[in-house]
């Protein structure tokens, strides 16, 4: 079977990292308590209570739509409603499954250009009406990186989690790409979570180097009460929970979460530096994480997929372009030529 060139249309088009698949296998030893009572679920949350520094309740899923799912029905009943952006993932791309698990808490969406939530947002939506015929407000909820590949800094979300504690609501953390915003900030991954004010977050592990595996993590320990429970009703209670725990020790005891994100954060500024200012080429969101946003005209798009590159268009028309931690910066270089050498052909006949 001959390997296909490498791709950027996602990073879930990687394969596992080394240090998530050597845990793996060391894993693969003998047998082991299932159902999570195993050495090996109870030292990857430890090493994410250390990560943290903070004595935090988790869990871990297969996916992200079930980690964020679940999460967000913890924290509301059926006539609760969650505050999303209106490009928020749980909003565009989850099939309805918070409203599903939450047996039926609504999505309130909050317009906004970038992706971001803001607190006079946030303050809009939670205020707009009050009476007893309109599903009540109790979350907030933030994907970090927003679907745009931007950057929540700290301070926005401290400003952000002071209006959720004016209003009483919480404050859930989407980080299928959590590691990227780390890696932007250069923060303590507390600074950007509870020391903010978050509540719980959803800290992505496939996006990151692992098969499969988001970690779910209660900073308000008394959220998590009968999480199990909601895990286990929803399939996410893994037979051989040591599998799904184990990539997080391999992940997480020599730091390799943050040098996959900080590479493939580079080798998406390595494209944004080479095509930025081309004819015709414009780059639509500040590139922050491992994401790149390219308008182009069609004919431009048309001359990429023709030469064999892959890219969605689902976020304002442009193609997005994602790196992953095995992103290979020869091949970044060999995008970024294609793109000037279609962009040129077009302006000539233009």
């Amino acid at each position: 079977m001959t390997t296909e060139a490498q791709q950027f249309a996602s990073d879930n088009y990687a394969g596992i990292c080394p240090e998530a698949w050597a845990a793996m296998e060391a894993a693969n030893t003998g047998h082991a308590p299932a159902y999570g009572d195993d050495r090996w679920t109870h030292t990857a949350a430890d090493a994410f209570r250390t990560l943290f520094d903070t004595d935090c309740e988790v869990f871990f899923a297969f996916n992200g739509t079930a980690a964020n799912s679940l999460a967000l029905a913890a924290l509301c009943q059926s006539y609760h409603s969650v505050i999303c952006s209106a490009a928020a993932h749980v909003e565009t791309d989850e099939c309805g499954a918070p409203e599903f698990f939450s047996n039926g808490s609504k999505l309130l969406v909050a317009q906004s250009e970038d992706g971001k939530l803001t607190p006079a947002a946030v303050r809009a939506v939670a205020t707009s009406r009050s009476d007893i015929h309109f599903p009540k407000p109790r979350v907030v909820t933030i994907t970090q990186p927003t679907e745009t590949g931007q950057v929540y800094t700290v301070d926005e979300v401290k400003a952000l989690s002071a209006v959720c504690r004016e209003l009483g609501l919480k404050l859930h953390m989407d980080g299928a790409r959590f590691a990227h915003a780390v890696a932007t900030l250069g923060c303590d991954p507390a600074d950007i979570t509870w020391r903010a004010g978050v509540d719980v977050l959803c800290f992505g592990g496939t996006k990151n180097g692992m098969a499969v595996g988001e970690a779910v993590l209660f900073f308000d320990r008394a959220l998590a009460q009968d999480f199990d429970y909601r895990c286990k009703q929803a399939g996410q209670l893994a037979s051989k929970m040591r599998f799904l725990a184990a990539p997080w020790v391999g992940m997480l005891e020599n730091g390799a979460w943050l040098r996959n994100a900080r590479h493939a954060n580079g080798c998406a500024q390595r494209l944004a530096g080479q095509i930025d200012g081309l004819p015709g080429i414009e780059l639509m969101f500040p590139v922050e994480a491992n994401g790149v946003f390219v308008r182009a005209p069609e004919p431009v798009l048309e001359g990429l997929r023709a030469r064999g590159w892959r890219f969605y268009t689902f976020i304002g028309g442009g193609a997005r372009f994602m790196f992953a931690w095995d992103a290979d910066p020869a091949r970044v270089d060999e995008l970024a030529a294609d793109i000037r050498a279609v962009s040129g052909t077009t302006a000539l006949a233009a």
